[in-house]
């Protein structure tokens, strides 16, 4: 059974000197910027050993969400360039999600169609550029193309804004500071906030072949729906909130291979909207971990669904000629075998 990642992080190398993004730091953690540069032997080693098959790379945040339109044009058409070369080394173990300059709104739609024609299979975008939110109508010609294209829009976490940080996300010392407000707590809040203002803001109704994609189990989202759903009709939508994360959203694990996480989300959205991720290399789940965590799915199917079909749907990949056999980390002789893994 395959077994494709997908959000799993890149960086060029020297990119970030003009990024000026708190959360860097957590790049620089034990062997984070070594391994997130590292698109060739060593990532698919550590797929091997995870027994992953199929990786979709992203680069890293913040992207180029917060330079400047010039600049960020730049570096996403640099960016897009690095990650297709990557994918061309090795197809049959890479796809890529392209980067956007999103603080020009002028210009997502033209990259978003130029990264799709090197063969990006989606994008990764984020919440907010400087005070223009995912949902302002700027993008409305942005989420238009994703939806035509065919190109899923993941929304990742951010650093939230320094006035939110004043707010609710200081007083400690500077790193618990920085730890509430990304991966404790605020990253998430954040994300999950972008992902329901797209949806009020009718942008579903609008375009309602659009995929968006949710990290960390829906970004707190799937747990508060009964709640969030109220606000339906006094957005005045024509479909609900809960429609739109049943029929809109995909949900990915980030890592976080929690069976009680699976539980809710089973009880909340259909299976085929749950899709394998790692978050690599910032959490690395070991085979044995992953493949303790697929057991809890009832059955075969889906658990092939999680692995690798929904994914495979969703990115447009085919399965039977981009992941064959003797490339596989199951068809590696030297790996070991995975018993829950059925062929």
């Amino acid at each position: 059974m395959p077994l494709i990642a997908i959000e799993e992080h890149w960086i060029m190398p020297d990119s970030t000197s003009a990024l000026l993004d708190e959360t860097l730091v957590f790049n620089k953690m034990g062997d984070h910027q070594e391994r997130l540069e590292d698109l060739g032997a060593g990532r698919i080693a550590a797929m091997d050993a995870q027994g992953i098959d199929m990786s979709i790379l992203a680069l890293t945040p913040p992207g180029a969400q917060q330079l400047l339109p010039k600049e960020a044009l730049a570096l996403s058409r640099a960016a897009n360039d690095a990650a297709a070369a990557a994918v061309a080394r090795n197809p049959d173990r890479f796809r890529s999600l392209s980067t956007l300059p999103m603080s020009s709104p002028k210009d997502v739609a033209g990259e978003l169609e130029r990264a799709a024609a090197m063969g990006h299979v989606g994008t990764m975008v984020y919440g907010r550029s400087g005070d223009l939110f995912l949902d302002d109508l700027a993008y409305d010609g942005f989420f238009s193309a994703a939806s035509e294209l065919g190109q899923p829009v993941f929304i990742h976490p951010q650093l939230p804004s320094t006035a939110v940080r004043d707010a609710s996300y200081r007083g400690f010392d500077p790193m618990t500071d920085l730890a509430l407000a990304t991966f404790g707590w605020g990253w998430h809040m954040d994300a999950g906030t972008a992902a329901l203002r797209l949806i009020l803001r009718g942008t579903f109704d609008r375009h309602p072949d659009l995929q968006v994609v949710l990290g960390h189990w829906g970004e707190m989202l799937l747990f508060w729906l009964d709640r969030a759903d109220s606000l339906s009709h006094i957005a005045g939508l024509q479909r609900s909130v809960a429609d739109c994360i049943r029929s809109n959203f995909s949900i990915t694990t980030s890592g976080m291979l929690n069976p009680a996480h699976l539980q809710h989300a089973l009880s909340v959205t259909a299976v085929d909207r749950l899709i394998f991720s790692t978050d690599y290399p910032f959490q690395r789940p070991t085979r044995e971990e992953i493949d303790s965590f697929l057991h809890h799915f009832a059955t075969d199917a889906e658990r092939q669904q999680f692995s690798s079909a929904n994914a495979a749907s969703l990115y447009g990949i085919d399965l039977k000629t981009s992941i064959s056999p003797e490339n596989t980390a199951e068809g590696d002789a030297g790996a070991s075998p995975t018993p829950s893994r059925k062929p």
